[in-house]
């Protein structure tokens, strides 16, 4: 049976129900939100590893114990990504509490963001994906922004011990990742780098401009095509 919502409304609604603190039987959820069965048992799991309060099991109901909560947010990208590097650093620099906070935080963050971020499926961040190769993306994201910005040339040396000669062209943020779109004057084409596999940035010579076939119009038009 397939559902008229989108994940994270239905997350919310259950989470709504649910904060009334009365057992409310998994097939009666399942009607109310137009769902399978195995969709509320699935929603549940998702709510309670990402650090919702939640009691209950199959067969007798579900109800929410007392736990703060906040009003919904509605968050830009760039806000999404000011939140994701808060967590990369605390996650990547400390241990004990703040660390189970950080990666407590992620999960619930994961659960009830929607399908799509950045036009692709991912999550946010702790729950499959670890921080720690995310962090090592912080350093380059300024020197990358102030190389686009002023259309600076760039040699890109990555893990893999690749060098490539870049034009930078676009940093995007995909939930758990930055990619850097550039024309590759290496190999002639253009290409999207993981920043967190970069390892060393050095600025070339000169400045470049905008040539046809080169730009980020063009890979774009690409993409689609």
């Amino acid at each position: 049976m397939a559902s008229s919502q989108n994940r994270s409304d239905r997350l919310f609604e259950v989470m709504e129900v649910l904060k009334d603190g009365q057992l409310h039987r998994a097939e009666d959820l399942a009607t109310r939100l137009s769902v399978s069965l195995r969709t509320i048992y699935r929603d549940m799991k998702t709510l309670a590893d990402s650090g919702v309060a939640i009691e209950g099991e199959r067969g007798t109901g579900y109800r929410a114990k007392a736990a703060l909560t906040l009003p919904p947010l509605n968050l830009t990208e760039e806000e999404l990504e000011a939140l994701h590097v808060g967590l990369a650093v605390v996650g990547a620099g400390m241990e004990g509490g703040l660390r189970k906070a950080a990666e407590s935080l992620s999960a619930k963050i994961d659960a009830v963001l929607p399908e799509e971020v950045g036009g692709v499926v991912a999550g946010f961040g702790f729950a499959t994906y670890p921080f720690e190769g995310t962090a090592q993306a912080l350093p380059h994201l300024t020197p990358l922004r102030t190389a686009i910005r002023a259309k600076q040339k760039l040699r890109v040396n990555q893990r893999d011990e690749s060098a490539q000669d870049v034009r930078p062209l676009k940093l995007e943020y995909w939930g758990r990742v930055w990619t850097l779109t550039v024309w590759d004057e290496t190999h002639s084409d253009f290409a999207q780098i993981r920043v967190d596999q970069i390892t060393q940035l050095a600025p070339l010579p000169g400045l470049f401009v905008e040539e046809p076939g080169k730009s980020l119009q063009d890979f774009l038009a690409k993409s689609r095509s």
